[in-house]
Parts: C-alpha cells; structure tokens; sequence
C-alpha cells in the first residue's frame, strides 16, 4: 500500500523500518507532546482501555503489551490488576523503550520483559498469554496487518484469555469533527513545526490516525477469529476500541 509519506516521492508509511524510523526520532517527545496535545484525553483513554478489559483471572497472570510504545498503560494496567504476574512488551522502536524504561517504569523493570520487534514478526508462544493489550498501536497497520495481528491474537491468547486494544480514531457523525481534524492535521504539525523543529513526526502520528477510521474493521476480523470481542467508542468516537476474549474453557 504506497500513499504520500515524508520526502519526495512516495513512501509505504506501513512498512516496519518506516514505522520504526519516525517513532524512533520522535521518542525523546513522545510522552510530553502527546499528553499536552491531546489534552489529556489519551491518558484518560489508556485507563478506560484497562477498564473495558475483562479480568484476566486468578494472580500471577502473563500477557502481552503489543505496540506499547512508552509503556504508559502499564500504571493502569498494574493498579487495577496488582496481582499480575509479567508484562512481555512489544515494540518495533528502541527508542520509545528506553523512554519507557528511563522515565516512567524502571521500578517496575523485575515485571516487565521487552522484545525489540516488528509484533507481526515476532515468533510469541501459541496460548502463551492471559491477556493482550495494545494503545495507540493499531493505526500503525493497514488493513491486511490488522488482520494478521488479529490472527496472533487469536492464537497467542489461552482459552479463556482476554483482551483490549484503543486507538485514535475519526468522529465521523460529530458536529465538531471539522474542528477536531484541523487539530489533527493542521494544528499540531504547526506546532511541531514552530516549537519542536522536528521531522514532522508527530503530523506522521496524525496521518496514521486519519487514516485508520476506527476499530470496527479489526472488530469485525478479531470475531471472524472466534473471538468475543465488544466495539466501544469514546468522546463522541475520538477515540474507539475493542474489548474481549477467547472462549474456552476458562471463560
């Protein structure tokens, strides 16, 4: 899927290395612009993420953060379940680990394990996880990632395991989605732009979002997986998520 990317000509933004690239220069920022230009909304949407999780069952429950950036659903994730046992984290970019592991959660680095990878490459255990969590992850796929993701889910998840994902999304139907997508697309690269003199990473981050629509599509591929899985919006469909498990027999 080639579309128009940074530079001249055209770029497949979806290609890994691509992905990689931009989270790997807008990492050392990442947390800072992304709260302060979100409002905050994201912070609230990776809590209700961990709330729209079924409970992942008896302590010491292992699972995955796929796409998990900065690791900042992992205070939300670790108060609401305190009993779990580890976090195996995910994520194509060294950069957004290390910020995660300098900044925010070297206390917590005896819970949680990093694979530096490409999570559609990553060779994880088949039924290896309690749950599967991801935030912000799934616009980095077009749509035939998105189904190949669905896939490991399904089968990287235990009978009975459980799972949640959130992503930012396009309030298509909302009086105010013209305002918010100038935010998205012409507000914050200004600002990016002005203020942070960088390679228009975060515009890059708007492009994903724009581009994603929202997560009726992977709710649709996770159910044609077996799954169960419930689609919930937030803030008017700003933001939209999915939410389930894979039946068995500890379900």
């Amino acid at each position: 899927m080639a579309v128009g990317g940074i530079g001249s000509g055209m770029t497949d933004i979806y290609d890994p290395q691509f992905v990689k690239t931009v989270f790997d220069r807008c990492s050392d920022r990442y947390i800072t612009f992304s709260l302060i230009c979100s409002f905050g909304f994201t912070e609230r949407w990776r809590q209700q993420c961990v709330a729209a999780m079924p409970s992942p069952g008896a302590g010491g429950a292992r699972g995955y953060d796929l796409m998990a950036g900065t690791g900042e659903v992992w205070p939300h994730l670790l108060k609401r379940f305190d009993d779990i046992g580890s976090i195996t984290v995910v994520d194509i970019s060294s950069g957004m680990h290390r910020r995660a592991m300098e900044r925010l959660h070297a206390h917590r680095a005896h819970r949680i394990e990093f694979i530096e990878d490409d999570v559609l490459a990553s060779d994880l255990p088949s039924e290896s996880a309690d749950f599967v969590i991801s935030t912000f992850g799934l616009k980095t796929f077009n749509p035939e990632q998105h189904a190949r993701l669905a896939a490991l889910i399904a089968r990287v998840l235990k009978p009975g395991g459980v799972f949640s994902m959130i992503e930012a999304s396009d309030p298509k139907g909302w009086w105010l989605r013209p305002l918010y997508l100038l935010h998205l697309k012409v507000v914050l690269p200004l600002i990016e732009r002005i203020l942070l003199r960088g390679a228009q990473d975060f515009a890059m981050i708007g492009t994903y979002s724009t581009n994603f629509g929202n997560a009726a599509g992977i709710a649709a591929t996770l159910r044609s997986h077996g799954l169960e899985v419930e689609f919930s919006k937030y803030f008017f469909g700003c933001a939209t998520g999915v939410s389930g498990r894979k039946v068995g027999p500890s379900s």
